[in-house]
């Protein structure tokens, strides 16, 4: 890979330097406020640990830590492994593998691999702004297609249209699935919760610029998050906005809040939402999950969504079915298996029993 030019703010970083494979720390005017720590991996073919209840075998991420900086990321923890925080170090001190298309080759060339479907997009975006300047990706798509590897993409980033070509020219070689994370329509609310990506109506765009091309696109409609996103309104739109721009499917379910990610964003709710924080206090508990009534009640109602605007077949997007994901509670609960009355407080639209009238002691 042909490294950038030297910036004129270029500095190595004395108290990263235990880093493993570190070459220099980058900082640049045009990523204010990001650095980046560029090494050189060993390996970028990762194994799944076994029990982990992931839907897919292997994974390759060229970067570590996310100027996305979406407030829920459940990353964030793994950040800590290399001695950052799992806040703002995680959105701003960005490691990048910048030989990884490389390494990933050599690694794809040897005997032993079995052409498993490996998995982008798994723990942070590979469409960030920096792919925007280390341009990994096409190497990476290109190393797996030719080595007769099935491959999905899961990003925000729009900077995936780039690839459009390269990605089609690979779909006629290897399987390949590509999904978008989208889980809201509302501007300023995305503009709040990952302030780092693009907005809305571009990742709808990219979305029908990948159908367009003939490529399947599904999206992963996660987090859906409580009092904020979960209205008939949103979901509506969302759904909506879904269909129409072509998406082959979706999947979504509630915010997860493991542990690293659940700190950043309670701060994050207490400050910007305070009339929210006991709610979220109580409605999450000492877990990562929304309680069960609150997940079930919300499945319902994404199910019933789904239906209104035809999202009835398969989802289209394959880091090997995340219909399966531990984190989607839509998809373990069996249709008509769901809380469905008209009661007083049901949603009008739905039926849909809302379990903060059912049991106000909850929230």
């Amino acid at each position: 890979m042909q490294r950038p030019a030297e910036d004129a703010g270029s500095m190595a970083s004395p108290a990263l330097l235990p880093l493993a494979g570190l070459v220099r720390s980058v900082t640049t005017p045009e990523f204010a406020g990001i650095t980046f720590h560029e090494v050189t991996a060993k390996s970028v073919l990762n194994k799944v640990v076994s029990g982990s209840k992931m839907p897919f075998e292997w994974t390759v991420n060229p970067y570590r830590g996310c100027s996305h900086a979406c407030v829920y990321c459940f990353a964030r923890k793994s950040h800590t492994y290399l001695d950052f925080d799992a806040g703002l170090d995680f959105d701003s001190q960005v490691v990048v593998k910048v030989n990884a298309a490389e390494v990933l080759r050599k690694e794809l060339a040897k005997p032993s691999w079995g052409r498993h479907q490996v998995a982008l997009g798994t723990n942070t975006d590979p469409y960030q702004r920096a792919e925007g300047r280390y341009q990994l990706m096409p190497g990476i798509i290109a190393a797996l297609a030719d080595s007769g590897t099935p491959l999905s993409i899961l990003t925000k980033g729009t900077l995936l249209a780039r690839d459009i070509p390269l990605l089609k020219h690979a779909a006629a070689q290897v399987p390949v699935g590509v999904g978008i994370s989208l889980a809201m329509t509302d501007e300023a609310l995305s503009e709040a919760v990952e302030p780092g990506t693009p907005g809305p109506r571009a990742r709808l765009k990219l979305i029908s610029r990948l159908r367009d091309a003939g490529l399947p696109c599904g999206v992963m409609a996660m987090p859906i998050l409580p009092w904020l996103s979960d209205s008939d309104e949103a979901l509506d739109a969302l759904f909506g906005s879904l269909a129409a721009a072509g998406a082959t499917g979706v999947t979504a379910g509630a915010l997860y809040l493991k542990p690293g990610t659940r700190e950043w964003f309670m701060q994050w709710i207490a400050k910007t939402h305070p009339e929210l924080a006991g709610r979220y206090r109580r409605l999450y508990g000492t877990g990562s999950y929304a309680s069960k009534e609150y997940r079930t009640w919300l499945a319902a109602k994404v199910r019933y969504f789904k239906q209104r605007h035809g999202f009835t077949g398969g989802h289209g997007f394959s880091h090997r079915d995340l219909e399966d994901d531990p984190r989607s509670e839509e998809a373990r609960y069996p249709e008509g298996s769901l809380p469905v009355s008209g009661k007083t407080g049901s949603n009008a639209r739905t039926g849909i029993e809302d379990p903060a009238v059912r049991q106000p002691t909850l929230f």
